[in-house]
């Protein structure tokens, strides 16, 4: 099984904090578009045969796109790949996208998951990141989204300066009363040559807090557990059968092809990723040419990647997997420099069904997991 990933590379205006790739000039969307349509067709050998289970729409702002314009990206994997029969597809939509009209458009196309871009209930905090939106824009948008589609996540910022655990807790509770089965939640972090860095750098916008942050994530923790979410990975709480099947894959090392500027795929030995311009890469596939970078994986680079991936989800690292896949040498290296995170309760070592010893993170572990696995890397 392998996913598809779709970079839509436009929006009307630039977050704060953002530094994915994006324009916010739409001159060159009808160009692009054919071009997307394009690479799909040129790579449609790429992964092996293997049926596609799950096609996402990320940016940028995928909701830019029209009805037809998503219509025919959908059909072109169709007709170049082999789709199962009930694949989960992905929209990344913004709140201001969502006219009641739209949403019904889209609950007719074979569109069945929405990721909306919420990141706060509160004006204070969206004017602050320059959302395009606002927060009677949210919650009517997802209102009417609600009604429309079961499979529904929102995107939710924390560690914002000046949002209290008050205000947080209440952006909490409005995702539970819209009764959303799944939850991706962030940090805020600044980026380099952000418009958050820069006002940071002036003195004119305070610093983030890694304490403030931290007291978020506990609520945000205790919270979405209350309300029966699983945290499957660090930073998503999904409802059992929720979870998202697209971004699980990229977890567990399943095969993707990501299409589109900037866009990064995985075949299982090396990953490639198109270059993050829009007008380079609309010349590149005009002359039937891939604008991409390759790289092949050694052993180290995948077990390096196992282990920062396998210690953010509930599904561990399988010290069994990594003695086959890596040998003796990598499960003993992981054993050694795992002992002192054990000893502090910040990782544990189970078996699971008595079969299957795992290396997980514990509740404690959970934050400081990144600098954790960094620590149990190969070099």
């Amino acid at each position: 099984m392998a996913g598809i990933y779709i970079h839509i590379p436009f929006c009307k205006q630039a977050c704060h904090y953002c530094d994915f790739h994006f324009s916010t000039s739409l001159k060159r969307k009808g160009e692009l578009l054919h071009c997307l349509v394009k690479e799909i067709e040129l790579r449609k050998e790429e992964l092996n045969k293997s049926a596609i289970e799950t096609i996402y729409f990320g940016g940028g702002t995928p909701s830019l796109l029209t009805i037809k314009e998503l219509n025919l990206l959908i059909d072109t994997v169709y007709k170049n790949f082999k789709v199962v029969a009930n694949p989960e597809i992905t929209l990344e939509a913004n709140p201001d996208d969502l006219s009641n009209d739209q949403i019904h458009k889209l609950a007719k196309t074979r569109i069945n998951r929405l990721s909306i871009g919420i990141q706060s209930f509160f004006d204070e905090d969206l004017t602050m990141m320059n959302r395009a939106h606002s927060a009677k824009e949210a919650k009517i948008s997802l209102s009417e989204a609600t009604r429309h589609f079961d499979n529904i996540t929102i995107d939710l910022i924390y560690g914002i300066p000046n949002l209290t655990n008050q205000r947080w807790k209440e952006n909490l509770q409005i995702a539970f009363d819209f009764g959303v089965n799944h939850i991706s939640s962030y940090a805020l972090t600044v980026e380099p040559k952000t418009a958050l860095a820069t006002f940071i750098q002036q003195g004119t916008y305070p610093n983030v807090s890694e304490e403030t942050a931290l007291e978020h994530f506990k609520i945000l923790v205790s919270n979405t557990e209350k309300k029966g979410f699983v945290q499957y990975e660090i930073s998503n709480f999904g409802k059992p059968d929720y979870f998202s099947k697209h971004n699980t894959s990229y977890w567990q090392g399943k095969l993707y092809l990501g299409i589109g500027p900037s866009a990064h795929s995985f075949n299982g030995e090396q990953r490639s990723w198109n270059i993050s311009n829009n007008i380079k890469y609309i010349r590149a596939i005009q002359q039937n040419e891939l604008p991409s970078t390759n790289e092949i994986l050694s052993d180290i680079d995948k077990f390096n990647e196992y282990i920062m991936t396998g210690l953010r989800t509930i599904w561990g690292i399988s010290l069994d997997s990594v003695e086959e896949n890596f040998g003796l040498e990598f499960k003993n290296h992981l054993l050694k420099n795992s002992e002192k995170f054990v000893n502090e309760n910040l990782l544990f070592v189970s078996n699971e069904n008595e079969k299957r010893k795992i290396l997980g993170t514990t509740s404690k572990g959970k934050f400081l997991v990144d600098g954790i696995a960094s620590d149990l890397f190969m070099i």
